[in-house]
């Protein structure tokens, strides 16, 4: 009777979702997904040839895997030693440890100026002689347009870090991680901010005695205001120690970055009384010191791994800056990206760009064009930087715990992508045949949660029959 059963599901499915492999469409079908709603699209990558499609010219949303585009042409518009500088700059007069005047700080977008880097920077700031600042801070954001990103506009959410907006000088993220810790002894909740901002007090929940029960942040209501933070309500005394990564969206950028520096240059031995201000590195100001991010290729490994959907935001809006001078703009950066498309000659009918993380309601590109990005980029001499910043399936990044017991682990690197209604899948399988099939499986359906299953299939179904 199983066996009967299963038979049926086969023959359904193959009528319902007819093109697909049986194990395919019958995985679509288990999870209610209609073929409406899926867009399929396999290559081969030495042929070109393509050997599998479903919908693949309709434009769909694609979650994450639009990072899979921005990635693509940062790494061959900007190029793969392309570093992201940001610059230190006195105004005033410098002398024995005391300047006299401003320090100036230029930011480029660097998409990875975390704490410990932003640390290292002020060192080299301190080595060349500077100690005791008498003037201001001044933050030269003048790389990027002024373009303000409302953080609660997407999901209306904006205390997820996912949400923070591009910054010229974007630091950490923008972002703090909350530490709590129960303290028994004094009946309360420790609470840790990092990186620590400078005369920052931090309320905290009350410690309830009992088990830690779904997800513990619920009974706690974050507030980070520009002099203080809240966290009010119940924290339970099961739970541990537990961290949460908040994006402070009330705190201006300026003021993050203010309490964060105060912090570390008083830490280093470094006295400042000034205020932090806008402004641009003018003539009179001196070169100080540099630092420069990770090359391309790592920057797009930790962007396509894990998923950064900031990172990612970084990077699309850098892109506007190859096609006009500064300030980069998120119109510049369509007009790269349409031009970088049509010099390789792959149709990109259907694209819509909002920011470039797929982190976006209105995004969209068909499975035909993000198929064809994915055999250029094969054929490219960046394709090893490229490839390798992918996810190896069943064993890093987003594909770390799946298809671990298939024999396609470790023969593909694929990008995921997920938001409410849609579920995407993107990259490269090598066939059990040796052969390289570049992979699309886009889902945009109420069911669309339920496609991880089909979609596991489809890569396994490559691996074993191409």
């Amino acid at each position: 009777m199983r066996l009967q059963v299963v038979l049926v599901t086969l023959l359904l499915a193959g009528t319902v979702h007819a093109g697909l492999p049986a194990p395919v469409a019958a995985a679509f079908t288990r999870a209610g997904i209609a073929p409406s709603g899926i867009g399929v699209e396999v290559v081969d990558i030495a042929s070109g040839r393509n050997v599998l499609n479903l919908n693949s010219e309709r434009a769909l949303n694609p979650a994450s895997t639009m990072k899979l585009l921005t990635t693509n042409a940062a790494l061959e518009l900007l190029g793969p030693t392309y570093t992201f500088t940001t610059q230190a700059y006195t105004r005033g007069v410098l002398q024995d440890g005391r300047l006299t005047g401003d320090l100036i700080l230029r930011g480029s977008g660097d998409p990875k100026l975390v704490i410990e880097n932003f640390w290292l920077f002020l060192r080299k700031i301190m080595a060349q002689g500077v100690r005791d600042i008498r003037g201001n801070l001044v933050l030269d954001r003048s790389a990027f347009d002024d373009t303000v990103v409302d953080p609660a506009l997407f999901d209306g959410e904006p205390l997820k870090a996912y949400n923070a907006g591009p910054d010229a000088l974007l630091l950490n993220f923008h972002s703090v991680a909350a530490t709590f810790t129960p303290d028994f002894l004094k009946d309360r909740v420790q609470v840790r901010l990092d990186p620590a901002l400078s005369g920052y007090p931090i309320r905290t929940p009350q410690l309830t005695i009992g088990d830690c029960n779904g997800d513990w942040r619920v009974p706690i209501t974050a507030t980070l205001e520009t002099a203080s933070a809240s966290f009010d309500g119940a924290y339970a005394s099961g739970c541990g120690e537990k961290s949460w990564q908040i994006h402070p969206y009330a705190l201006s950028r300026n003021r993050y970055l203010e309490l964060v520096f105060r912090q570390l240059w008083s830490e280093l031995g470094g006295t400042f009384d000034g205020s932090v201000i806008d402004g641009v590195v003018t003539p009179d100001a001196l070169a100080l010191a540099q630092w420069d991010s990770p090359p391309m290729p790592e920057l797009i490994r930790d962007v396509n791994k894990f998923s950064n959907n900031v990172m990612a935001r970084q990077l699309f809006l850098t892109l506007g800056s190859t096609v006009q001078l500064l300030p980069a703009s998120i119109a510049a950066s369509r007009t790269a990206v349409a031009g970088w498309l049509t010099a390789k000659q792959i149709d990109a009918t259907g694209l819509v760009l909002e920011n470039g993380a797929g982190l976006s309601r209105l995004e969209r590109i068909s499975p035909r064009t993000l198929g064809a990005l994915l055999v250029a980029a094969y054929r490219a001499p960046t394709m090893p930087e490229f490839v390798s910043s992918l996810p190896l399936v069943g064993y890093d990044g987003t594909m770390r715990k799946r298809l671990r017991s298939e024999d396609v682990a470790g023969h593909a690197h694929i990008k995921t992508g997920s938001l409410q209604d849609v579920r995407s899948i993107a990259g490269y399988v090598q066939a059990a045949s040796g052969k390289q099939y570049a992979v699309v499986c886009l889902i945009n359906d109420p069911n669309a949660a339920r496609g991880g299953q089909a979609q596991d299939a489809l890569l396994q179904w490559v691996y074993e029959n191409k």
